[in-house]
């Protein structure tokens, strides 16, 4: 079974993303009143050519044994000739990525690999794909798997989360003002700023996807606020522009806190707790 694949669909798109970076570039002197950040922009560049390359291996691990796996033992075959097929798809691809991102700010194990998309010190589009090289190890499959269990083509699981990221690419800018009434309802510019400061204020707000469903429901909303200025990047900045420190940092820190760690409890408490957590300072 050919199974959607998400890097083909990026390098397809990239003439299009590259032309929308320059056209980001010549007007950011003139919104922002200082100079592009070219080599943020070029380092988060380099960054993204290793993610692409690591999801071929991603591809091969998660999308041709995991999910044909849980196709094959399939509870039902839903048919996507219906209108309210595509609707349960769509609620539940927010769902799982809802879960999927807010896990990946709360679980120190996902953390590692998802830091690497906060460390930008500048938000820009270029931002958008620096992504880490460790796909598999971000565990985010475990949250679409059901979805395919139960019933759902991989092809149009796969296919629809490749649109949901293909969408979150103009998110991270600071050009687009806030946009009105979609404020709150969509994901848009404004609140995607929110969820990338590093500000307490803004701590771990704004997950969804392409909407902010979830985030009304369960609570994690917050409104870009003109008081408050964001602040982009990681608590700790990173003030490194090698992209192996970048990368891998964050896995390095993990492996040492487990190697001091006093007990395999704390061990396990290292590894699922949210990031910051030591057990010296443990509740």
């Amino acid at each position: 079974m050919e199974l959607f694949n998400r890097p083909r669909l990026a390098m397809a798109i990239i003439p299009a993303l590259f032309l929308a970076i320059l056209i980001e570039a010549l007007f950011y002197p003139r919104v922002r009143g200082r100079p592009y950040p070219w080599r943020e922009g070029a380092l988060s560049i380099v960054i993204g050519i290793g993610h692409g390359l690591a999801g071929f291996i991603n591809q091969a691990i998660v999308v041709a044994i995991l999910a044909a796996a849980a196709w094959h033992y399939r509870l039902a075959t839903i048919p996507m000739g219906h209108w309210w097929s595509w609707l349960i798809l769509l609620f539940l691809e927010e769902l799982a990525y809802y879960w999927y991102h807010r896990a990946a700010h709360q679980v120190r194990l996902l953390w590692a690999t998802h830091s690497v998309h906060h460390s930008p010190n500048e938000l820009t589009l270029t931002a958008a794909y620096r992504l880490a090289w460790t796909p598999v190890l971000s565990l985010s499959w475990i949250f679409f798997l059901p979805i395919i269990w139960i019933g759902f083509d991989p092809r149009w699981v796969f296919g629809l989360l490749a649109l949901n990221l293909a969408y979150q690419f103009w998110l991270h800018t600071t050009l687009v003002p806030r946009l009105g009434f979609l404020e709150g309802v969509l994901n848009t510019p404004s609140a995607h700023r929110v969820h990338h400061g590093s500000n307490a204020e803004y701590l771990d707000r704004n997950f969804g996807g392409i909407v902010l469903l979830f985030d009304r429901l369960f609570g994690t909303y917050r409104p870009e606020d003109p008081a408050i200025p964001l602040i982009y990047g990681l608590v700790s900045p990173a003030v490194t522009e090698n992209p192996l420190k970048i990368v891998y940092g964050e896995f390095f820190r993990l492996i040492r806190d487990l190697w001091r760690a006093a007990s395999w409890g704390e061990r396990g408490r290292l590894l699922f707790k949210p990031p910051g957590w030591q057990p010296r300072i443990a509740d």
